[in-house]
């Protein structure tokens, strides 16, 4: 028989919790399309692609902001897919059935086009979608309770909607739990009040619940400050995560500049507006001067004497001897140090591989996040194009021995002192 004493204990030291959080993730054969290569290089330059163009919104067996990209090719043939890549809301406006059926899935988000992407670029993109950096479930499951789902490139730790789940269902276990005690008091009371007491046992047996007594109770206060403390930690760490983040920043700018019009379907060059990018450390914001350039002779109809009122701007910031004062769109913290020219002219990266399809934007974005952990990512996974390119004559003559492609983090990539000096 439990004694005053024991049922006391349990009365009073509900508080008393565990809980257990398993998420399992599986995997699925497909049927790869047999025109899809298999070969390491073509894996290898795929997941180059991948991570600069695709990681910060897919995975391969598991949906994330976008569906999980594994058999693909099984779903749907593979021009269709590099069809897709390139250009998804057209494929989308074509009526196509299953492109309308995913973007009404997927909340109508717009994925971004990569026109710039070569058919090698794609064929290797779907080498490594296919192939590339398969799990056994084993590990995914162990890798998924330790809590490493985490961005990766993005920027590292656990997402922010981890946090809400793993919340709510401590909420729903302490409840079920709280239930479940209720449930065994009450039983224990029952068998008790038959049982064979003393006048102070059966009193305090039979005691009635006091809902304001629950509340003042140790156990009860308890539960409610763990609650508040969770959700004070939460929320601190979402926005130590956020901390110089500024992914989708898009501010309006003086003037209404649109680079769709200009890069996209006029195709005029980056490095004429930006005339750093190749020679020095920043990019360089264009002067007024640049815009006249071809202003002076394209004057758009529609304000006044003909020209445009966006256009008038230019033509005031001119006569007037004042500069355009555009909105800074990429910063980078001041203990970061990045050099245009060491990236574009010696390495020979696309515009778009940090700063998304710009050819396609009204509005200028930070489409990339930017972080340190996407740039160490991708210094990890990017080869070094030495072909005609004396600059690494020396590096490659001191790499020979490497079975391995030169890549960025093999020349220095990841020391420090080469952006913290």
């Amino acid at each position: 028989m439990l004694s005053k004493r024991s049922l006391v204990g349990v009365r009073l030291n509900f508080h008393t919790l565990a809980v257990l959080f398993f998420m399992l993730i599986g995997t699925q054969a497909f049927a790869v399309d047999p025109t899809v290569a298999n070969s390491d290089e073509a894996i290898a330059a795929g997941k180059t692609v991948f991570n600069a163009n695709c990681k910060t919104c897919h995975k391969l067996d598991q949906k994330y902001i976008g569906p999980a990209l594994r058999g693909v090719t099984d779903r749907n043939n593979p021009d269709w897919v590099k069809t897709w890549i390139k250009n998804s809301q057209a494929v989308i406006a074509s009526g196509d059935s299953y492109a309308v059926a995913l973007f009404k899935e997927y909340n109508n988000s717009v994925m971004p086009a990569y026109t710039f992407l070569t058919d090698d670029d794609l064929n290797g993109l779907l080498a490594y979608i296919e192939y590339g950096d398969k799990v056994d479930p084993a590990a995914a499951a162990a890798a998924a309770n330790a809590g490493e789902a985490g961005t990766g490139g993005s920027g590292g730790g656990i997402p922010a909607e981890y946090l809400s789940i793993i919340l709510g269902v401590l909420v729903v276990v302490l409840l079920l739990i709280l239930v479940v005690l209720g449930l065994i008091i009450s039983v224990l009371t029952k068998y008790l009040s038959k049982q064979d007491l003393d006048q102070d046992e059966k009193e305090f047996v039979s005691q009635k619940f006091e809902f304001g007594k629950v509340l003042k109770s140790d156990g009860f206060v308890l539960i409610i400050t763990l609650f508040v403390v969770a959700m004070v930690a939460k929320t601190a760490i979402d926005g130590l995560y956020s901390i110089g983040i500024q992914q989708g920043y898009a501010p309006s700018q003086p003037i209404a500049f649109s680079h769709a019009l200009h890069a996209g379907q006029y195709e005029i060059a980056c490095q004429y507006c930006h005339t750093g990018v190749e020679i020095g450390k920043s990019a360089n914001i264009p002067s007024a001067n640049i815009c006249m350039n071809c202003h002076v002779h394209i004057q758009n109809v529609g304000g006044k004497e003909g020209i445009s009122p966006e256009i008038q701007k230019i033509y005031n910031a001119v006569d007037n001897n004042t500069p355009i004062e555009w909105v800074r769109v990429h910063n980078l913290p001041d203990l970061a140090y990045f050099n245009h020219a060491q990236h574009v002219k010696v390495g020979g990266i696309e515009c778009q591989t940090c700063h998304g399809p710009i050819q396609e934007m009204e509005v200028v974005g930070q489409h990339s996040a930017l972080t340190m952990g996407w740039c160490i990512d991708c210094h990890r996974q990017t080869e070094i194009t030495t072909e005609g390119n004396a600059y690494y004559d020396k590096l490659v003559q001191l790499h020979s021995d490497s079975k391995d492609a030169l890549k960025v983090k093999d020349i220095g990539g990841l020391e420090c002192a080469k952006c913290h000096y």
